[in-house]
C-alpha cells in the first residue's frame, strides 16, 4: 500500500506526523459554517459528528492543517469541501481575516483549548455557506441549528477541547452573542 506521504507533497506519514506534534506547533484552520439571511444575519450554525479512536462522538466546527506551501485561503476552502461536500458553496474572501488565534495545549488548563495529540495554533473563521451541505470522509453527521440552540447545554455537552468556547467566540463576533 502507497503511503500518502509519498504520493502528496506536504503530507506527512503517520509517524512523521506524530513526531513534529511532539516536538512544535501544528498550524490550523477553523471553519465555523453559517447559514445566513438576505442581509447577512446568521440564522444557522453548522456543527460536524465526530467519532474518536475511542468510539466515542462529539460535535465540532471544521477543522484541519495548513500544509507545506499552501495559502490560508486554499486550506480553508480543502477542508470545508472535505468536511462539507463539494457543494456547499463556501464564501471565504479572497484575504481572510480569523475573529480569533484559538491555541490548543495537550496540558489542560493552560488555555479553553485542549488537544492531548498536541500543541496547536489554529486560525478561526466564520464562513457562510449556501450549497448543499453533505458531511464526508471523517465527519459522520451535520445539523444545522439556530445560534441559541448551537449554545445550548445540550450541545455543549457534545462538544469537546473547547469548541463550545470557540463557538461562543464566533458568535459574539458576528453579533449573535449569547
Amino acid at each position: 500500500m502507497t503511503d500518502t506521504a509519498d504520493t502528496q507533497p506536504g503530507w506527512f506519514s503517520s509517524e512523521e506526523l506524530e513526531n513534529i506534534r511532539g516536538r512544535m506547533p501544528v498550524l490550523y484552520v477553523q471553519a465555523v459554517p453559517v447559514r445566513v439571511d438576505e442581509v447577512g444575519q446568521v440564522t444557522h450554525v453548522g456543527l460536524l459528528m465526530r467519532a474518536t479512536p475511542e468510539g466515542r462522538f462529539h460535535r465540532s466546527v471544521v477543522s484541519g492543517r495548513v500544509l507545506y506551501h499552501e495559502r490560508v485561503r486554499d486550506a480553508l476552502l480543502r477542508h470545508l469541501e472535505k468536511d462539507l461536500g463539494p457543494v456547499a458553496l463556501p464564501h471565504v474572501p479572497i484575504s481572510p481575516q480569523p475573529f480569533t488565534v484559538a491555541e490548543y495545549f495537550p496540558t489542560p488548563g493552560v488555555t479553553p483549548f485542549h488537544d492531548t495529540r498536541q500543541h496547536a495554533v489554529a486560525m478561526a473563521y466564520v464562513v457562510p455557506v449556501s450549497g448543499d451541505c453533505q458531511p464526508r470522509q471523517d465527519a459522520l453527521d451535520l445539523v444545522w441549528l439556530t445560534p441559541q440552540e448551537a449554545v445550548s447545554p445540550r450541545m455543549n455537552e457534545e462538544m469537546t477541547g473547547g469548541q463550545d468556547v470557540l463557538l461562543r467566540q464566533a458568535l459574539a463576533h458576528v453579533g449573535q452573542a449569547p
